[in-house]
């Protein structure tokens, strides 16, 4: 069976380097066996590129790829974190944010994009508990945030 890794690849994505906060806050934090992961913004090279609320100024094509990216970002913490995706064990929770024009209410079909990775990359291991949120403004005006609880394999990873 392919490693998670390994499916990254034959999906054509390779991790971001991990995300460095700019204001006061862990981007992960590793307790026993769960690993928290603040809420990651679709940055690509460093930057937020795609902007606005969904439904009014973007598109549900573009929150959907601004969806993986946050997953893509959140990955990279946890691999960096617990010393690589392999040694995740399961995709526990993810809460998903969607700066939200008037009127949309496609929230879960923005954070559908995020959960079709997860099971892209580690399998039945990928599915996960959801919630779909929709507000009215995000940090850096992104459209959509995420945060992610997973499982690993605790003898794995020091605490952080």
């Amino acid at each position: 069976m392919p490693t998670p890794d390994e499916r990254l690849e034959a999906m054509g994505l390779t991790l971001p380097e991990p995300a460095v906060p700019a204001f006061n806050y862990d981007p992960v934090v590793v307790h026993g066996d769960l690993v928290y992961v603040s809420g990651q913004l679709p940055k690509e090279d460093g930057q937020v590129r795609i902007t606005g609320r969904v439904g009014e100024d973007v598109d549900l094509e573009d929150a959907q790829h601004a969806a993986r990216v946050c997953t893509l970002q959140g990955l990279s913490v946890i691999a960096a974190a617990v010393g690589g995706l392999a040694q995740v064990k399961r995709i526990v929770r993810v809460t998903g944010y969607v700066a939200s024009g008037p009127g949309f209410h496609q929230q879960p079909h923005v954070l559908d994009a995020a959960s079709t990775l997860l099971v892209d990359v580690f399998g039945d291991a990928g599915r996960h508990a959801r919630s779909a949120v929709g507000v009215a403004e995000l940090p850096r005006n992104a459209p959509v945030e995420i945060e992610l609880i997973v499982a690993h394999d605790h003898a794995s990873a020091p605490e952080r």
